[in-house]
């Protein structure tokens, strides 16, 4: 039987030790075994604060010939990308009542601060106002310059086009297959002509390229119009990475120059199904790629943790990670081919 007095001391040590280490590890106090002598006050770990710090501050900036060098050693970005904070949001965070309704995996929410309002239908909805998507800051943190959310699901199709709508969006790069497995993304275009709530949705043309499909669509509300053109990359398998960085090279460099045709307008929107792995690589590779071309020089580990500030889990896997750098190495070596020319 330990007496009181060294429970209660090996349970300060115990939150000491995991506080020190950092731990994951979520503890739960059983305060009734103490008993009533001296109550125990928990004071709440320094894990968030330290998980922002680290967010906010990490850097590793690669030069050219670092980056090459880098991508040769997977086990260093292997145990880089195991050290950047998740930063997933709890449910309890989220004051809306009912928006599991509208999220795809229960455990993939929008982080509150950046996350996307759509105009209510009417003052007393909340729920109308919700959508899980996240506005992500671009290169040298240029607000907005990215909308990043999850595959739409049968009941926030209309959500969807509402805020492409609403965000005066130029590009939407949907990067999953309507189906691996199990559902992905419902199929959210029409095929010529549909309606969407308030907005219409015309196709107008149809490119097939060698790994992605190109739709040009007119968005109708009223006596309004919009040009959006919509990316469709199938060729990258769920979970994993695909063989070569070279499509994605190109799907991105075909995305920068709509987006600069389009000055003036919003955010290119982006998923794949949760909206945070494939989806987090594309936003990382295409930041990652404009500093190279800027600077000269590259920071993937502070574009990813600028990434999850905006949208938790943002590049989901070490694989993911890894192909970023493979596919910034790739954008180097045609940088210096084109000085050479």
């Amino acid at each position: 039987m330990v007496p009181l007095k060294k429970k209660k001391l090996l349970v300060l040590i115990s939150v000491e030790v995991l506080a020190e280490l950092g731990s994951n590890v979520s503890l739960t106090l059983d305060m009734s075994s103490l008993g009533n002598v001296e109550p125990f006050v928990a004071i709440p770990t320094p894990r968030e604060k330290v998980a922002m710090e680290y967010l906010q501050s990490a850097s590793r900036i690669l030069t050219r010939s670092q980056l090459r060098d880098v991508v040769a050693s997977s086990h260093l970005l292997q145990s880089e990308f195991m050290e950047i904070p998740m930063n997933f949001v709890d449910p309890k965070e989220i004051d809306i009542p009912r928006h599991g309704t509208k999220n795809r995996y229960k455990t993939i929410l929008p982080n509150p601060l950046s996350r996307v309002c759509l105009r209510p239908k009417n003052v007393t909805d909340s729920l109308s106002t919700y959508i899980n998507a996240n506005y992500i800051r671009g290169y040298s943190g240029k607000e907005k310059a990215f909308i990043a959310t999850q595959g739409p699901m049968i009941n926030t199709v209309n959500d969807f086009w509402q805020m492409v709508w609403q965000e005066d969006s130029p590009v939407i790069v949907m990067i999953t297959k309507l189906k691996e497995k199990n559902e992905k993304c419902v199929l959210y275009w029409p095929e010529k002509r549909g309606i969407y709530g308030k907005v219409e949705v015309l196709v107008i043309n149809v490119n097939e390229c060698d790994n992605y499909t190109v739709r040009n669509l007119v968005l109708k509300q009223g006596s309004h119009t919009q040009h959006v053109k919509h990316y469709w990359y199938t060729s990258w398998p769920d979970h994993k990475t695909p063989d070569s960085a070279q499509p994605l090279l190109q799907l991105m460099l075909d995305v920068e120059e709509d987006r600069l045709a389009s000055t003036g307008r919003g955010p290119v929107v982006v998923h794949c199904s949760a909206g945070i792995g494939r989806t987090g690589c594309f936003i990382a590779t295409s930041i990652g790629c404009r500093q190279l071309k800027e600077e000269g020089v590259v920071d993937a580990l502070s574009i990813v943790c600028q990434l999850r500030v905006d949208r938790g889990g943002m590049v989901q896997t070490s694989e993911q990670y890894e192909f970023v750098h493979h596919a910034l190495c790739l954008y180097e070596s045609r940088l210096s081919a084109e000085t050479v020319q």
